[in-house]
């Protein structure tokens, strides 16, 4: 990214086709798909991209098993097949993960799972393609497409080999299928790199204060930097609002007056992480919980995903999130009763809660999962918004903003979103070694940056400390939190530990009781900002707040 000054005397300046409000996954697609186009693109997000929702995911690239409950077979088909269009697009970010569902006590698997499995298989197959696309290889360095084996029965010992966590339950048979796992935060970060290699200008830190309007049609937004106080305009002759959650929180008064829109309500997920050593999984496993619920337990960047709850949240406040103690509880007990383990907030290395866009549609009857579905609203100003959805589907929830904009300017402008390669994979074998970089480290760097890895590790060479990892055992650097502050618009320390790496909720509990190594990466990233020791010690107090805000590190549960 270009520097963040830089952005937003560009913004200032310029007369934009559009102008996106919201750095988060829906977006920073919405960016891309436009500028790929051939429209000029502003994009402005409040606080830090992918700050919301879009890093508070459950790091799935799937279809949704469960929405074949509900019968919402369009959706899993649509994910489904986004799916299989990530793999190829990104695979250094996308990769296929294998999921088990066990069986014990000497029972076959669940013939209604398997049924459900069975039509997941066939919704997942492109009636299009003329032959089976070949395997796709974790590290292989060139895009390319992949299509997941169809489930499988396997035997007590390979789930134990896959979920060595069930050992103890000696567990006698099992579904094994496939779906895909990403880093969700990066996925934005790459997402918004190939927007603005298509001419997109880009700032985070610059809230929305008001539409502008011409002739009672929308003609840019009046901004705030939210660091600098110093307020602007940005012109535009479209505005297009995704900001998730907070999309009604823009023109209330069009979208729910004009339209009759219904209201977004909010659904809290929380998830919690562990080391491997703890709950050690290879494959990511389906656990029953209460109410008649599954959650996930999953291998993730070396740690133990556990999650998620889905609870209606009616907080005051929708920037910090905490993990609440009942959910932490609940997603506890699922698992102990699951593994057999007695885990319990000692055990917890990180958690984390975001909130998802469902759309309401007044019905006090309807479960937590209203809809999942893209939403797209066109009011009087002209201004576009899209909120709903999930993780998976991002692209197309882009497509139909972008496709309604072209339609109202008669444009002959396909889109290409599904042909661009998001960044360039690498094998982590083709990246050259720096002393000091321990060797775990470059797979972690290949799988987070692809090609762009080189940058990183360029900046390890400069200084040996940069070489070093922030906590020890784990493979994220310190030259992380500088290439970020030169290349990533950085502006604090939980930018660099909650987003651009993933150490606030892997390690939370490390960085807490050492504020030390928060401390370096304060350094490292301050050198290229220009922050004396007040300010310095003014981030490491500040991710420490943040961190009590979001609830990362779990003291005790409720």
């Amino acid at each position: 990214m270009i520097a963040r000054q830089d952005a937003l005397q560009a913004l200032a300046a310029d007369h934009f086709d559009i102008v996106v409000i919201g750095g988060g996954i829906t977006g920073a697609g919405v960016a891309l798909d436009a500028a790929t186009r051939g429209y000029s693109v502003a994009l402005v997000e409040r606080a830090d991209y992918a700050s919301g929702t879009s890093s508070r995911s459950s790091k799935l690239v799937h279809g949704g098993l469960r929405y074949l409950q509900n019968f919402d077979l369009g959706l899993v088909r649509e994910a489904l097949l986004e799916r299989q269009l990530m793999v190829q697009l990104a695979p250094h970010l996308v990769h296929p993960l294998p999921l088990v569902v066990p069986a014990f006590d000497n029972q076959r698997p669940d013939r209604t799972v398997g049924a459900g499995l069975h039509l997941y298989d066939v919704m997942s197959v492109d009636k299009l393609r003329s032959r089976r696309p070949r395997r796709l290889r974790r590290q292989e360095a060139e895009p390319a497409e992949w299509s997941p084996d169809r489930h499988r029965t396997i035997d007590g010992d390979e789930v134990v080999r896959l979920i060595p966590a069930l050992e103890g339950r000696k567990p006698t048979a099992g579904y094994l299928f496939y779906d895909c796992q990403t880093d969700d935060s990066r996925l934005v970060f790459t997402v918004l790199g190939e927007a603005e290699r298509f001419g997109t200008v880009m700032a985070n830190g610059v809230e929305v204060l008001e539409l502008c309007e011409e002739q009672g049609r929308a003609a840019g937004v009046s901004v705030r930097d939210v660091h600098s106080g110093e307020a602007f305009t940005i012109r535009a002759d479209n505005v297009v609002n995704a900001t998730g959650v907070w999309a009604d929180r823009i023109r209330p008064e069009e979208l729910h007056d004009e339209a009759e829109v219904p209201r977004i309500r909010p659904s809290r997920g929380t998830h919690i992480t562990l080391r491997h050593e703890d709950l050690p999984l290879v494959a990511g496993a389906i656990v029953p919980a209460a109410g008649g619920r599954s959650i996930f337990a999953l291998p993730w960047l070396g740690r133990t995903l556990i999650g998620t709850t889905d609870k209606d949240y009616d907080g005051d406040s929708l920037d910090h999130i905490p993990a609440s103690g009942e959910d932490v509880d609940y997603l506890l007990e699922a698992s102990n009763a699951f593994f057999g383990t007695a885990l319990d907030a000692g055990h917890i290395t990180g958690a984390y809660a975001g909130v998802r866009p469902l759309i309401s549609t007044g019905d006090p009857k309807k479960s937590v999962d209203i809809s999942r579905k893209a939403e797209l609203y066109e009011t009087s100003s002209g201004m576009i918004t899209i909120t709903g959805g999930k993780l998976t589907t991002w692209r197309r929830m882009a497509k139909l903003a972008v496709d309604r904009m072209v339609e109202r300017d008669n444009r002959d402008a396909p889109c290409r979103t599904h042909e661009i390669p998001l960044g360039y994979a690498i094998a982590p074998d083709d990246l050259p070694r720096i002393e000091g970089v321990p060797e775990h480290a470059y797979g972690a760097l290949a799988g987070r940056y692809g090609h762009a890895a080189h940058d990183v590790l360029r900046v390890a060479e400069e200084r040996g400390e940069l070489a070093q990892p922030i906590v020890p055992g784990l493979p994220d650097l310190l030259a992380e939190a500088a290439h970020a502050a030169r290349k990533e618009q950085v502006t604090s320390v939980g930018d660099v530990l909650f987003r651009r790496t993933r150490l606030g909720l892997l390690a939370a509990r490390e960085l807490q009781e050492d504020p030390e190594k928060v401390r370096r990466v304060a350094e490292a990233a301050g050198r290229e900002l220009g922050w004396d020791e007040r300010r310095v010690d003014a981030e490491v107090e500040g991710f420490a707040a943040e961190a009590a805000a979001e609830g990362s590190v779990v003291t005790r549960a409720t």
